[in-house]
């Protein structure tokens, strides 16, 4: 090989290892999540077994279902919302922000009356009477306006019909977490909480008491694939590994019952 054939194989090579380090690298899938607080416990586990299966990348905000719905009316960039209940889903699509076949329900939540363990009412055995103690001043619930665990709340305490003596005493969260924290911090006595919340280590040691399913409406959470969304397939695939996936047995040690079919009977938490 001559001297100028090997100065052209020499240029080329450094050309053509030049224009593939500027190349761009294949980046893997990225979605991101609106998830309700009730699901701050168990949201973080199911995305890391769905990473490290996918190679994908999951970013999940918590917040209010009321409160991300409004967000998504007005452009948030999320790909999936998980709502604790089925109305802002239905309403998306209604509106046109959701793909109307993606809904999905992901699971059944439950109410818990939860005391700290140092209350001197046990709610396992005087249950809602604990509410009607003098020393509970407060009592935590999520704001009824835009959470659902707040309305299932509000409807509790009308069906135990003790709502018109515990009114005064609200102290509203702006999600379920928010609630949660102030019933476990002592600026209330008393929370109306999330049965998924309880194993949060900050709950794990407090009184509680899971309130019969009958007592509110059922609380079906529902996911649902944004049409904002630019990684559809991706999200779709996230539902997928939460209802039918290893996402559904961490949900059901989370507390969430698993979908039925609609002429079964709702129960409680035994």
């Amino acid at each position: 090989m001559n001297r100028r054939n090997l100065i052209s194989k020499v240029f080329l090579l450094i050309v053509l290892g030049a224009y593939t380090a500027s190349c761009p690298q294949a980046q893997p899938p990225s979605i991101r999540i609106a998830a309700a607080s009730d699901l701050q416990s168990v949201m973080p586990e199911i995305v890391q077994a769905f990473e490290e299966k996918t190679g994908a990348h999951v970013d999940v905000s918590y917040g209010s279902s009321g409160n991300f719905f409004a967000q998504i009316q007005n452009g948030a960039p999320f790909d999936l919302f998980f709502s604790a209940d089925n109305e802002f889903p239905q309403k998306l699509i209604q509106a046109g922000r959701a793909e109307p076949r993606s809904a999905v329900v992901y699971g059944f939540g439950s109410l818990v009356l939860w005391l700290p363990a140092n209350s001197k009412c046990n709610p396992q055995t005087e249950k809602w009477n604990c509410l009607l103690k003098p020393e509970i001043s407060k009592i935590a619930i999520a704001n009824p306006a835009h959470a659902p665990y707040g309305r299932a709340a509000i409807a509790a305490l009308q069906s135990a019909h003790i709502y018109d003596h515990v009114r005064t005493r609200f102290v509203l969260g702006e999600n379920i977490a928010q609630a949660a924290q102030f019933a476990q911090s002592g600026n209330a006595q008393a929370g109306i909480l999330a049965y998924s919340q309880m194993r949060a280590p900050a709950m794990r040691d407090g009184k509680q008491w899971v309130i019969p399913g009958d007592n509110y409406p059922s609380i079906e959470q529902t996911a649902v694939v944004l049409k904002a969304s630019r990684e559809k397939s991706t999200a779709e695939s996230f539902v997928t590994f939460v209802i039918e996936g290893p996402g559904r047995k961490l949900l059901e040690q989370f507390g969430f019952q698993p979908p039925r079919p609609s002429n079964e009977p709702k129960a409680g938490h035994k």
